[in-house]
Parts: structure tokens; sequence; C-alpha cells
């Protein structure tokens, strides 16, 4: 078995894998985060919200997540996974020691936790899908990572949804590629971990800012090299 066939046998146990429903465990912290998320001030859902919306702006229409890569053309597959796994872990780094030092300030510099995590979880994407042979400077492949975002940090109804859409994207009309703006910023604030939520209070907050923030880079990697597998692979 080549690397391909390995891959792509990978990549469609993941693709089953997003039928699940998520575990007993998972829902019930879905239960207890949103009675937290009922006592949250709206100062802390505003920030979320708000950063959302730039973060979206500043995808589309900027290139400010957009670090230019040497990528050749030629490279297999392999090759290309083997420069993503490196990038990933630098990420997964950059953002454990950003969640570490936001937590360490208590609950208003954990705060600044989510635009800045939100940035790096951005460039990732766009470092990703140059790597795929992706054009980040064209705007349908922009929205294409955001549905990507989307993916990894959507409920088990929502997630099921979006699969359809990134899954079959160079299939599918025009009409069914739009960001949902609404969607997008409920989906990923009700999804944050319930141990995310932890980070904004003292003592503890470094600890769990660290894990959490490795973490959920970890789980928007695999997402991203999955996706992109079987759009290239299927192709």
């Amino acid at each position: 078995m080549n690397y391909e066939e390995k891959a792509l046998k990978e990549a469609l146990r993941w693709r089953r894998s997003l039928e699940k429903r998520s575990s007993l465990m998972q829902r019930q912290s879905k239960r207890v985060q949103a009675a937290v998320n009922n006592k949250i001030p709206d100062k802390v859902h505003n920030v979320v919200t708000e950063s959302i919306r730039k973060m979206i702006e500043t995808a589309l229409t900027t290139s400010e997540y957009v670090r230019p890569l040497e990528v050749n053309p030629e490279w297999t597959l392999e090759e290309r996974e083997q420069r993503l796994e490196g990038i990933l872990k630098q990420y997964k780094q950059t953002a454990a020691f950003e969640g570490a030092g936001t937590g360490f300030g208590g609950f208003w510099l954990g705060l600044a936790d989510f635009p800045l995590f939100l940035s790096i979880k951005m460039k990732f994407l766009f470092d990703a899908g140059q790597l795929y042979g992706f054009n980040v400077d064209s705007y349908e492949e922009r929205v294409y990572l955001l549905h990507i975002f989307m993916l990894a940090f959507s409920s088990d109804d929502a997630r099921r949804s979006m699969k359809d859409v990134v899954l079959d994207w160079d299939k599918i009309p025009q009409s069914r590629k739009q960001i949902d703006w609404k969607t997008l910023q409920i989906e990923y604030r009700d999804t944050l971990d319930f141990v995310k939520l932890l980070q904004l209070f003292p003592g503890i907050g470094a600890a769990v800012g660290y894990i959490a923030n490795g973490r959920l880079l970890q789980h928007l990697g695999e997402t991203t090299k999955n996706a992109s597998r079987l759009r290239l692979l299927n192709n």
C-alpha cells in the first residue's frame, strides 16, 4: 500500500467518524457548558462574537493570515504532509504558550486569548492550504478554508451539514458556498470546550490554556489534513 492509498484509507475512516454522535461525556459536558455560558458576562460573549466577525473579514479581504511559503507543485502528498506536520508542531507550541501566558493573567487577560488564538488557527489554515496546493489568494479558496474551520468546531447536527459542503466542495453550486456568519459565530462559541472556559480563572488558567490550545490546534490540524486529502485524492 503506497502513501496515497494509506492516506485515503485514513481520510475515509475520518469521514465516517463525522457521522457519529459525540460521546456521552462530551454531550454532558456541553450541557454543563450551556449552563455556564448563561452565567458568563455579556462582555465575554461580545469579545468572542467580535473576534469571529473580524476574523472573517480579515480572512476574506486581506492577506494578514497569508504567510508566503515555498511550495513545489511537484511535491508528492507525502512530502506536503511531512511539511504540514512540522508546521502544525510549531503552531501547537505557539498556541500552547500563548494560552498559558494569557491564562496566567486571570479573567481579563484570559479574554485576550480568544482573538489571539483565532488568529493562530487562521494562519495555520492558510499555511496548510498553500501546502496542499490551494490558491489562498482566491476568494473561493479562502471561503473553503473557513468552512473547514466551521467543520472542526461545530456541534453534531451542524457538523453533518457542514461535512457535505466541505467534502463536495468542487461539485456543489456557488449558492451553497456562502459563509453563514450566524452559524459560524454560534457554533464556534458554543463548541469551545468547557475546559477552555476554565482558562479565565486565576491559578488554573495557565495550565488549562497550555493544554487546551495545543489540543484544539491538533484537532484543527487533523480536520484540515483529512478534508484536504479527500478533496485532492477524490479528484
